[in-house]
């Protein structure tokens, strides 16, 4: 899958994080310099199934998860916001409006359909978020970017000309476990790189 905002990019360029700026791949002759990080990525190779220091591949790599990251912020915005003013108008209204109704029946039935409508909402969001972070295939992207990030600051730890927070995403610590069973990546990572 290849949006629009990455065609624009250059040869080897990516987008950090949603809306950033622009970052250049740091090559895997940068990282592999290192011993202890060309010794991680070795590692990290047979445990996750992929190449770190083969560039189009990690280049990739980057470039799915930004796809990813948008695809969980435009699911979060379209099912959360909607969410948040039903809740928030439910809320408003039983304190201003409908706590002060002369019968309890009047109260409960609000009560009732208040739950039923920010339940609805509620589980809409829910479902949206477990179909996009419990994506088996999505989480071992997660977890290929998350190893990535850790063998990058070992680099830069060491000495290596690697920018700050490189490759700019989080560590992960949810949805990021690599999943062997959903793994549909080719065996040869140069080759192109694992599909989602």
């Amino acid at each position: 899958m290849d949006t629009g905002e990455n065609r624009d990019l250059g040869e080897w360029q990516f987008i950090g994080r949603r809306g950033s700026d622009v970052v250049t791949l740091v090559g895997g002759s940068v990282i592999a310099a290192v011993p202890e990080a060309r010794q991680a990525a070795d590692k990290a190779r047979d445990e996750l199934r992929f190449d770190f220091l083969d560039d189009h591949a990690v280049l990739a790599l980057l470039r799915r998860r930004h796809e990813d990251e948008e695809d969980m912020f435009k699911a979060g915005f379209a099912q959360g916001v909607p969410l948040a003013f039903v809740g928030l108008g439910a809320i408003l209204y039983w304190g201003g409006v409908a706590q002060y109704w002369e019968t309890a029946v009047h109260r409960t039935a609000y009560l009732a359909v208040a739950a039923v409508v920010v339940g609805t909402q509620f589980f809409f969001f829910v479902r949206s978020a477990i179909t996009l972070w419990g994506d088996p295939v999505r989480q071992n992207l997660r977890a290929r970017a998350r190893k990535y990030r850790e063998i990058a600051h070992i680099a830069r730890r060491r000495g290596a000309e690697i920018p700050p927070h490189y490759p700019h995403y989080g560590p992960y610590p949810f949805a990021a476990r690599f999943r062997p069973e959903a793994d549909t990546a080719v065996p040869s990572e140069s080759r192109g790189g694992d599909e989602y």
